[in-house]
């Protein structure tokens, strides 16, 4: 009966809270904490140790309450886990269906088609904001009025090439995704 109960808590705060994990704090305590399935100290503690290990917040807080609530340990973190981010599941793959409907509209896919060379741009922009700031240490977020441009310029900027680029050669942005991760491994060794 623990699994069920497990499963329906998580459900629901994977449900029912917007905006990250941290968003779900409320809801976690007062489920968890109402259930008994720990004190107010012990999950203050538990938060802390969420935060500070690697992985989705909410997920690492799931999948040790479930592992310290339930009989099988590893079933319990299972299931927490499961209802914690099956709800995110369901909602994407609803909002997917529909928009392969949309994508009939001529309208819808030229929007799409627009953005994904901005948002190719920006991912571009964030590479070399980075590069830059390991070349250049005394500037970490290129707002010193010392520097030419800061890093919402910088995005900006590589952001509109990358358009101009995609739409003046007639490339799909592809290519463009491909050679912004070969570049990344090669500068940074990821």
């Amino acid at each position: 009966m623990i699994y069920l109960e497990l499963f329906i808590t998580f459900f629901k705060i994977g449900l029912f809270s917007f905006g990250g994990g941290h968003a779900m704090i409320p809801m976690i305590m007062d489920e968890i904490c109402s259930k008994g399935w720990m004190s107010m100290e012990e999950l203050k503690q538990l938060i802390a140790v969420s935060e500070s290990t690697p992985g989705p917040f909410a997920i690492n807080i799931a999948t040790f309450i479930g592992a310290t609530n339930a009989d099988i340990s590893i079933l319990g973190a299972f299931i927490s886990t499961l209802g914690v981010i099956l709800p995110s599941f369901i909602i994407i793959l609803i909002i997917a269906s529909l928009l392969t409907n949309f994508t009939k509209y001529k309208s819808i896919k030229k929007i799409m088609s627009t953005i994904q060379p901005v948002i190719i741009g920006l991912i571009i922009a964030a590479g070399i904001n980075i590069l830059l700031t390991n070349i250049f240490p005394n500037y970490p977020n290129f707002s010193s009025e010392s520097f030419i441009f800061d890093s919402a310029q910088l995005a900006l900027f590589i952001a509109l090439l990358t358009f101009k680029v995609c739409f003046s050669k007639k490339l799909t942005p592809v290519p463009l995704i491909l050679i912004a991760a070969i570049l990344g491994v090669l500068i940074f060794g990821v």
